[in-house]
């Protein structure tokens, strides 16, 4: 009996001993799962400290000092970048934001470095004049292959840039206008340009009896003789008045000139 009761004794012993060491061990197991999650979480903690709390600080083609802040949104990662112009004299500058959301966590070269993305829209935003006035789709280098999805859309921005409206005409310019329609628009007669044509020389009709007279270019060097008109006529009047009457003046000074010729 003493021997049995010596052998259950060593039995339980050594089931104990084993559930101690199967407790242990599963107990080290959870620990360094432990371990090894809030190293995660630390690591997961550093990159979003790196990402959300310190932001990135840039400045645009106008002197605009803007900030990137990173915030999550549900499966969303949202960015709004804020902005401060330079003041003019009394006069304080600008300000406005806008905001960016997508998924980049799609992206895998974002997981391994977050914060270099919006680094890389940093560089694009700063050649603007103003910051959100930039695409509505960024895509960054680093995952310009991926879908836009996976990129930053713009959702929304303050104050809003809209374009003025044309302003309404008054009463009394619409009457203006309906009068104006009313009237007939009488239309203008444009007169046809007429261009003058150019003459045609017209060839000199011959005379009935002659031939075709042709025109001298160079005149013949010839001597000119001059007929003695006023002697035959002074002569004849002459003779006329001695032996004629003076009633038959004109006749005899006709004859008179018409034998002398």
């Amino acid at each position: 009996m003493r021997a049995r009761m010596r052998l259950l004794l060593l039995f339980l012993a050594a089931a104990v001993c084993v559930s101690n060491a199967q407790t242990n061990n599963s107990s080290n197991d959870n620990r360094q799962q432990q371990q090894q999650q809030q190293q995660q979480q630390q690591q997961q903690q550093q990159q979003q400290r790196s990402i959300w709390d310190e932001p990135i600080r840039f400045s645009t083609k106008t002197k605009d000092s803007c900030t990137m802040v990173v915030s999550g949104a549900g499966d969303y990662t949202r960015l709004r970048v804020s902005c401060k112009g330079p003041s003019q004299g009394q006069t304080a500058g600008r300000s406005y934001y806008c905001d960016f959301q997508g998924k980049p966590n799609l992206c895998r070269a974002y997981n391994l470095n977050p914060r270099h993305y919006f680094t890389q829209m940093m560089w694009d935003m700063r050649k603007l004049s103003h910051a959100c006035q930039g695409p509505k789709i960024y895509r960054p280098q680093m995952c310009k292959k991926y879908p836009d999805e996976a990129q930053m859309t713009f959702l929304a921005a303050w104050p809003k840039t809209t374009t003025p409206k044309p302003s309404r005409p008054t009463q009394e310019q619409q009457q203006q206008q309906q009068q104006q329609q009313r009237k007939p628009v009488a239309p203008v007669q444009t007169k046809p340009v007429t261009t003058p044509k150019p003459a045609k020389p017209q060839p000199a009709k011959p005379q009935p009896g002659k031939g075709p007279q042709t025109k001298k270019t160079t005149p013949k060097p010839g001597k000119t003789t001059t007929r003695p008109t006023e002697q035959p006529d002074s002569k004849a009047s002459r003779l006329a008045s001695e032996y004629c009457w003076k009633s038959f003046h004109g006749v005899c000074t006709y004859f008179i000139s018409w034998f002398q010729n």
